[in-house]
C-alpha cells in the first residue's frame, strides 16, 4: 500500500538566498569647522534629530574679538577713504583749472583705490569672522539618530580630528548590501530596465523570523573577480526601525516566475547516484520510474519540475522504498491534486 499525491501545473516564483548587511541611507560623523573649547552639547545619545537642530556649542568668544576687531579696522579704514575721496574730488576740480599738477592727481586716484583695497579686505575678514562664529555652533547636517558621544564639554576640539563628536545615522529608509553570482546579473538588469520591481525579503540572522520586504534599487557596476560576484543594494522603509546598522540578515531576493510549470509534492521526489526521479503511478495501478529535471522549491511541501512528469500525473509519495519500476501499487488514499502551487 503507497500513498500518493498528483502533480499540478503553477506559476513558480524563483527565488534567490543570500547573505546581506545592514547599512545607514546616510552617515555623517560630525566635526568641528573652527578650533576651540567645546562649551555645551545639547543632543542626547541615541536620540532623534532633525537636519539644522543644534548639537553643540563652541567657545565664540575669540571669534566675537576678532570680529570686533575688523569691524573696527573697516570703520577706520571707510573713513580714510571718504576723505580721500573728497580729495581727490577737489584735485580733479584744480586739475581742470590747471591748478595741479597730473602727478598729484594720479597720486591721489592711487590713494583712493588703496583705501578701497583696504574697505574690500576688511569687509572678507568680517564675513569670515561671522562665518566662524556660525561655525562655533555646531547643527546637524541631516537628520537621524545620534550616536555616542566622543568628546565632553570642557575638551579642546580641532578641526583637523577625525574623531568628530559624534556619528549620525539615518536608518529611514536602510539600505542592505549583499552579492549575488554573475550569472542572475542578465535576469536582474533585464527586469530593472524592464521598469520591473524586484522584491527583497528580510529575515533574521537565524534566518528565522520575518523583518520586513522592500526592493532592489541598485546593482553595482563591476564585477569582483575573486569571487564572481556582484553586489547589490535593497532599499526597505525600516519605519520602525528593527534594521540597526551592520547588522547581518538573510535577504530573499524573487528573480522570476516561471509561468505555468509542473509542481509536485515534495514527498515524491526521490534521489538516486543517476539523478531525481518519481514513480509515476499508471491507470492499472502499476509504477513507472520516470527520471525528472527538478526546478526551483516551491515550499516545504512541493517541488517544481521542468522535465519527467505532466501536470495530472498521480505519484507516489510513502511507501516508495519497496518499489522498483513496474511493480503493482495499492493506493491508500485517493489525494486530491493540491488546490494551489504557490511559494509562501
Amino acid at each position: 500500500r503507497v500513498h500518493s499525491g498528483v502533480a499540478t501545473r503553477g506559476d513558480v516564483p524563483v527565488w534567490l538566498n543570500a547573505l546581506g548587511t545592514v547599512i545607514p541611507n546616510a552617515s555623517v560623523t560630525v566635526t568641528s569647522r573652527v578650533d576651540g573649547q567645546l562649551q555645551q552639547v545639547f543632543f542626547t545619545e541615541g536620540q532623534k534629530v532633525s537636519a539644522g537642530q543644534l548639537l553643540a556649542q563652541i567657545d565664540p568668544r575669540s571669534y566675537q574679538a576678532t570680529l570686533n576687531q575688523y569691524q573696527g579696522e573697516l570703520n577706520q579704514n571707510q573713513a580714510l577713504l571718504k576723505s580721500a575721496e573728497l580729495t581727490l574730488a577737489r584735485y580733479r576740480k584744480l586739475a581742470a583749472q590747471d591748478s595741479l599738477s597730473r602727478q598729484d592727481l594720479d597720486s591721489q586716484i592711487a590713494t583712493v583705490g588703496q583705501y578701497r583695497g583696504a574697505v574690500a579686505a576688511d569687509q572678507a575678514q568680517i564675513a569670515s569672522a561671522k562665518l566662524s562664529i556660525e561655525y562655533a555652533r555646531i547643527t546637524a547636517p541631516i537628520a537621524g539618530r545620534v550616536g555616542l558621544r566622543q568628546v565632553d564639554p570642557g575638551n579642546m576640539v580641532q578641526t583637523s580630528s577625525s574623531t568628530g563628536l559624534v556619528t549620525i545615522t539615518q536608518m529611514q529608509p536602510a539600505a542592505v548590501t549583499f552579492s549575488v553570482p554573475q550569472s542572475e546579473i542578465p535576469t536582474l538588469m533585464s527586469a530593472l530596465h524592464q521598469g520591473q520591481s524586484l522584491p527583497a525579503t528580510l529575515f533574521d540572522q537565524d534566518n528565522q523570523h520575518l523583518l520586513t520586504n522592500g526592493e532592489v534599487k541598485y546593482i553595482s557596476n563591476q564585477i569582483d573577480t575573486a569571487t564572481g560576484s556582484v553586489e547589490l543594494k535593497a532599499i526597505f522603509a525600516n519605519q520602525d526601525e528593527s534594521l540597526f546598522a551592520n547588522q547581518f540578515v538573510n535577504l530573499r531576493l524573487q528573480t522570476r516566475v516561471l509561468k505555468g510549470v509542473t509542481v509536485i509534492p515534495a514527498q515524491a521526489l526521490q534521489l538516486s547516484s543517476d539523478g531525481s526521479f518519481v514513480f509515476v503511478i499508471n491507470q492499472d495501478n502499476s509504477v513507472t520510474r520516470k527520471a525528472v529535471t527538478t526546478g526551483p522549491v516551491v515550499d516545504d511541501d512541493h517541488q517544481a519540475i521542468l522535465s519527467g512528469v505532466a501536470p495530472g500525473d498521480r505519484l507516489v509519495t510513502e511507501g516508495i522504498d519497496r518499489l522498483t519500476n513496474g511493480s503493482k501499487v495499492t493506493l491508500a488514499d485517493e489525494t486530491p491534486a493540491p488546490a494551489s502551487a504557490e511559494a509562501k
